[in-house]
């Protein structure tokens, strides 16, 4: 219940993640997250807007699916929010990778790296150092 809240709008990322958000009371000067769109019902009862039921932004019923790549699924993420999830086996920047991630390559080139410069950084800041 936000209709005591001096709100003057409702960032959708707010609610990024509210899956399970069934009723939601905001002021009457403020829309529903996501637009009336978003849940099956909006009514009005004195000084507060009540948003219902939140619609599934992915069913295609009566709008376009929401445009996720190829190689993924849409699934909700919160009140006319979507997320894009890759499908098996795919991952990476719009699902276009196909196989795992190799982490064993990643970690020992990551783990190469940073031994090469911290013996760089201790064999010339050695001189700096004071002797007793």
């Amino acid at each position: 219940d936000l209709t005591e809240n001096p709100l003057t709008t409702l960032p959708n990322s707010s609610f990024l993640g509210l899956t399970h958000l069934q009723h939601l009371a905001v002021p009457l000067a403020l829309e529903c997250p996501g637009g009336s769109s978003a849940w099956e019902e909006v009514t009005t009862r004195g000084s507060s807007r009540l948003c219902q039921g939140q619609r599934n932004p992915c069913n295609g019923s009566g709008e376009l699916a929401w445009p996720c790549p190829e190689n993924a699924a849409c699934a909700p993420d919160g009140p006319g929010l979507v997320q894009c999830l890759c499908n098996s086996p795919f991952h990476g920047y719009k699902c276009l990778r196909e196989g795992t991630f190799p982490v064993l390559l990643f970690c020992g080139i990551l783990g190469a790296v940073t031994l090469a410069l911290s013996l760089l950084l201790w064999g010339t800041q050695r001189r700096k150092a004071k002797t007793p």
